[in-house]
């Protein structure tokens, strides 16, 4: 598909999104699809899945991945410590805590870039700071973490680096979702559950 192709799709579906959200007068989206289509496109708004990566192996607490993805894919595959709030269920009150915390940033993935797009121009819309993309989402994670590889005889200080990091990613990734779904589901509920009594703690 071309870039204007994309691109069309991309503004048809922020249009269609605009359409169910309240009027002007509620304060909601007050940039339009293609200045909201420019912000997302900005390397300021997203994250490269090495730096995903580097997130997830420093248990870094700055940082809350969300997977915009149904529960079922989630369960199946997901990158360790993010949480799910699926696309079709982004705008339950239930998930503001999560989606405008205080000091954090949100980093929404999905398969690819449309729907975690999508989620950061909602959250956007709502006016909610801190929020970016895994650029790429799960395919560009595949493709760069889990199948990278070393093969040749030198190599330098910062390509060590960027390998370690990658590998080391792939087997903590590759731990959480290889547990059986009973226990899969016990981890992340347990995970739920903390987060939700951080959240009703004191400031």
């Amino acid at each position: 598909m071309n870039f204007r192709i994309k691109i069309s799709v991309l503004l048809i579906g922020i249009g269609l999104l605009l359409a169910f959200f309240p009027s002007p007068e509620d304060d909601v989206f007050k940039l339009s699809p293609e200045e909201l289509l420019k912000e997302m496109q900005s390397s300021e708004n997203s994250f490269s899945v090495d730096q995903v990566a580097r997130f997830v192996n420093n248990e870094d607490s700055t940082v809350q991945l969300i997977d915009v993805r149904s529960p079922e894919e989630y369960l199946n595959c997901n990158i360790p410590g993010s949480i799910n709030i699926p696309l079709n269920d982004f705008l339950n009150p239930d998930w503001e805590g999560y989606l405008n915390p205080k000091n954090m940033k949100n980093i929404f993935y999905s398969n690819g870039d449309r729907n975690a797009g999508f989620a950061w121009s909602l959250a956007k819309g709502l006016n909610y700071e801190n929020n970016f993309v895994m650029k790429g989402g799960l395919n560009e994670w595949y493709k760069i973490i889990m199948l990278s590889r070393y093969e040749g005889g030198s190599i330098s200080p910062r390509e060590n680096a960027v390998f370690e990091n990658r590998f080391k990613a792939r087997k903590i990734f590759t731990e959480i979702n290889s547990l059986p779904d009973s226990l899969k589901f016990a981890f992340l509920e347990t995970k739920r559950l903390k987060e939700t009594q951080l959240d009703g703690g004191c400031e």
